[in-house]
């Protein structure tokens, strides 16, 4: 054994070989005909050292699941800004989120959600019911700037979910379900602008320049 991989950092190589391939092979055979024992060959580890890490399947798209929910938060939002213009702070958080779906990694774990959940509608609710237990960044920013007087909506997560699905339609779901290409700089500062200008253009008043 190298002299400068501590038993710790061996362990914790070995779960992330666990994770990638439960990853890779959760894609390829959905949730149901994934086993243990498939993981175990393709991390190259032994069976006995995933049920060290994770004592079920379950436990480990589990795991899976924690780590998109994480990967879909990345540190604190920008928060609304009553002095700011609307335009440029709404730039800023679609940027955000524009630069998390380019991630390979985080659209791979969203591929194996998705395909578990169509296999599985209940796991399916499960997953909705955990993502709605906190809100996402644009629906805070939306429901801030509305109750400050400056966007105007009736039910701001209504319209925060039009916003995702502006910038999604081009930036998510091509790449997760066709396997199209994520998009470039200049593409994902097209999504971004065209996005906000739409949104604001229904939502926003003369505040927001």
């Amino acid at each position: 054994m190298d002299p400068h991989v501590t038993p710790q950092r061996l362990t914790d190589r070995k779960r992330l070989a666990v994770i990638s391939a439960a990853i890779e092979e959760f894609l390829a055979a959905g949730f149901d005909a994934t086993s243990m024992d498939r993981i175990a060959a393709r991390a190259g580890v032994s069976k006995r050292t995933i049920y060290n890490h994770f004592p079920s399947k379950e436990a480990l798209f589990a795991e899976i699941l924690r780590q998109l929910w994480e990967a879909s938060h990345m540190g604190p939002a920008p928060a609304y800004r009553a002095d700011m213009p609307l335009r440029a702070q709404l730039l800023e958080l679609l940027s955000r989120k524009l630069t998390l779906m380019n991630d390979e990694a985080f659209l791979s774990l969203a591929r194996v959600a998705i395909a578990a959940g169509i296999h599985s509608p209940e796991r399916a609710r499960d997953m909705v019911a955990r993502l709605g237990e906190r809100e996402e960044d644009l629906t805070v920013w939306v429901r801030a700037a509305t109750a400050d007087g400056r966007l105007s909506t009736s039910d701001p997560v209504f319209a925060a979910h039009q916003l995702q699905g502006l910038v999604k339609a081009f930036a998510f779901w091509p790449q997760v379900t066709m396997g199209q290409p994520s998009l470039s700089q200049d593409e994902q500062k097209q999504v971004a602008d065209s996005a906000a200008d739409m949104f604001l253009a229904r939502y926003a008043g003369a505040g927001a320049a």
